[in-house]
């Protein structure tokens, strides 16, 4: 499973990039908010460190326009991937994008029925929303497993990328469904390296190593 991290925090992403953990990079518009960056000079940024996809995400709602603002964004480097909404502007983007090969992220969706129209628009990836739908009381990780049965029906090459994911949980459901892809801020990807037990076992070494008095160095 690969590892994309949903920031535009770019000292976050070179953390984690140093230790091999990114895959790729999601960004939007909230994200962009975030970093107080101009969003064509922090995605290039991203792009540089970057070798994976880099999603970067149109603001329009009409598929003329999304069609303009995604190929300006495709002008930033060779591996952003134009991020449009599921929406049938979004679809319609999606697909003359993709007839001209570029790497498309399809986001904001919610139901199975949307990833099919995705995959069936050439969409290079499928970004079901997980925190999201549980926020409403609904199972998020449901909709990664039936997306998945249904890719694999019908042997669709879109990528299933979990998105909107809020714990190490979410990741771990992912992983086991067979999610191609997750995107998680660095908080969660960095949580994944916490156990209790951990902390407690490191603890008694210390303190057994301080009682030998030795030193290694």
């Amino acid at each position: 499973m690969k590892f994309f991290v949903d920031t535009a925090d770019t000292a976050a992403i070179k953390e984690l990039n140093d230790l091999g953990m990114v895959d790729g990079v999601t960004t939007n518009p909230s994200l962009i908010l975030k970093s107080g960056r101009d969003i064509l000079e922090v995605t290039k940024e991203i792009c540089d460190m970057v070798s994976g996809p880099v999603s970067a995400e149109v603001v329009a709602t009409e598929a003329k326009q999304m069609i303009t603002e995604g190929l300006k964004l495709a002008k930033i480097a060779p591996n952003i991937a134009i991020k449009v909404p599921l929406t049938w502007d979004g679809l319609t983007a999606c697909k003359a994008f993709a007839s001209e090969g570029h790497k498309v992220n399809v986001t904001l969706c919610f139901s199975p029925a949307q990833a099919i129209l995705a995959a069936k628009a050439g969409a290079s990836f499928i970004s079901p929303f997980i925190g999201r739908l549980d926020d409403i009381h609904l199972d998020g990780v449901d909709l990664i497993h039936d997306i998945r049965t249904i890719y694999d029906n019908y042997d669709y090459r879109t990528e299933i990328l979990a998105a909107s994911i809020r714990t190490v949980n979410h990741v771990i459901d992912c992983a086991k469904i067979g999610a191609d892809v997750i995107t998680a801020p660095p908080a969660v990807i960095k949580a994944m390296a916490n156990h209790v037990l951990t902390d407690k076992g490191l603890d008694q070494f210390l303190k057994d190593w301080a009682k030998t008095g030795q030193k290694i160095v």
